[in-house]
């Protein structure tokens, strides 16, 4: 799908890949961008910066997200692409606390089942109509610093999934963007230890090459192109793939 004269709705576009995606659709000819964040402030700085609208929305609670629907469909009539984009960087395996778990289930897992519920059927009615989740490489390949992010972001990618299987004969276009490292906030959170900061991307990359995907109508939307074959060398031979991310923990995390 083009950019050209479409509504658009980026969730986690206070910041990080989400603004990018933002400037990216607004120069790309976007009718209408309109900015959710949960911080309220960063959300109208980019809103005003690309000429649209801002909604303080928290994608983990339901009625937020139902709030940002209806709010874009009275002022612009209709979305016809929905990012669904927020993320947070949890860290740790087994010990990690089960608030962490649960924060990274709601905003990795439950924030796309939420939008999915309202905005596809509305897309279906059409027979037309966009569905972007923002999962990770992590999703197809680990992420051996972070048990929670790893496993959310694996159901991130199922779910897209699903909603590709079921609703993709039905006109509706859907997408799974899943980059390495990024340069946002989020990486910066993380670390001097993340390994992911070698090779980072700016965001700006990383939307060009969703509106790229989303205009050659493709699933798996990499901006890194060697995690594609990553992806299929452990599709090939999984135990070694397993040997050779054991080797890499031991090299990045010690001990």
């Amino acid at each position: 799908m083009e950019a050209s004269g479409r509504v658009v709705v980026v969730t986690g576009g206070g910041s990080g890949i989400g603004a990018a995606l933002c400037r990216a659709f607004a120069a790309g000819g976007a009718r209408a961008v309109v900015v959710a964040d949960v911080n309220g402030d960063a959300a109208a700085a980019v809103g005003v910066e690309v000429g649209g609208d801002a909604v303080s929305t928290d994608v983990t609670r339901e009625a937020d997200v139902v709030e940002l629907v209806r709010r874009t469909v009275d002022a612009h009539g209709r979305i016809d692409i929905y990012c669904s984009n927020a993320g947070i960087a949890v860290g740790g395996g087994m010990e990690a606390a089960d608030e962490d778990w649960q924060r990274s289930w709601n905003v990795h897992v439950m924030a796309h089942v939420y939008a999915a519920r309202a905005v596809i059927p509305a897309m279906v009615d059409r027979g037309e109509g966009c569905f972007l989740g923002t999962a990770s490489a992590a999703a197809l390949l680990n992420h051996i610093a972070s048990a929670p992010y790893a496993a959310t972001k694996a159901a991130t990618l199922s779910v897209l999934e699903w909603l590709a299987i079921t609703y993709g004969p039905r006109g509706v276009q859907v997408a799974a963007l899943c980059p390495q490292g990024v340069k946002t906030p989020m990486l910066a959170a993380a670390g001097e230890r993340d390994f992911l900061a070698d090779g980072a991307l700016e965001p700006q990359a990383v939307a060009g090459a969703v509106l790229e995907g989303l205009r050659d109508e493709r699933f798996l939307i990499l901006p890194h192109p060697e995690v594609r074959e990553y992806f299929a060398r452990k599709a090939s031979d999984y135990d070694r793939w397993l040997r050779g991310m054991q080797r890499l923990r031991d090299h990045v995390l010690p001990g």
